[in-house]
C-alpha cells in the first residue's frame, strides 16, 4: 500500500511541476519589431509625357467631333513645345525623332485646315499614323493607346 501511495504522490508532484513549467500558449506573444515600410515615391511624369497626354486628350476630342460630323475649329496646343519639352529619363531627341516631330506638327495642323481638299477623316488618321510611326521607333509603350485614336 505504501508503494501505491508513493506512486500516487510522485504522479501528483510530476503533474504539478508540469503545470507550473508549461507556458501558457494563450499569453500574448511579445510584439515583433515592426519593419518600416519603404516610403512610396510618386512617379512624376516628364514635361514631354504630360504634353503627350494632352495631345492624346485633344485628339480623342477631335476624333469624337469628326465622328459627330463636326469640323474642328482650332488647335489649342502649342506643338512647338515638342522641340523643347523635357524628355523622360533615358530618352533624348535623335535625328529620327526630330524628323518625325516635324512631319507630325504639319499633319496635326492640317486637321484644322479648313481649306484642305483632303477629307477630314483621312487627314486625322494620317496624323495618328504619324504618331504610331514615331512610337514604333522611339518609345513603343503607348502604341496600343494611340491605336484607339484611329477612326475606323
Amino acid at each position: 500500500m505504501a508503494y501505491s501511495l508513493n506512486n500516487k504522490i510522485f504522479a501528483l508532484l510530476t503533474l504539478l511541476l508540469l503545470c507550473f513549467n508549461c507556458k501558457n500558449e494563450t499569453e500574448a506573444k511579445p510584439t515583433e519589431e515592426k519593419k518600416e515600410k519603404p516610403e512610396l515615391i510618386m512617379h512624376k511624369p516628364s514635361e514631354m509625357a504630360n504634353f503627350m497626354n494632352g495631345m492624346y486628350a485633344y485628339n480623342m476630342q477631335i476624333k469624337q467631333q469628326i465622328i459627330n460630323g463636326e469640323i474642328p475649329a482650332s488647335m489649342p496646343l502649342d506643338l512647338m513645345k515638342l522641340h523643347s519639352a523635357e524628355m523622360s529619363n533615358g530618352h533624348a531627341r535623335t535625328p529620327v525623332w526630330n524628323s518625325f516631330v516635324n512631319v507630325f506638327i504639319e499633319s496635326q495642323q492640317s486637321v484644322v485646315d479648313t481649306l484642305s481638299n483632303v477629307e477630314l477623316k483621312e487627314r486625322y488618321n494620317a496624323t495618328i499614323n504619324n504618331c504610331l510611326a514615331c512610337h514604333k521607333t522611339e518609345c513603343t509603350g503607348p502604341i496600343p493607346k494611340i491605336k484607339k485614336l484611329l477612326i475606323q
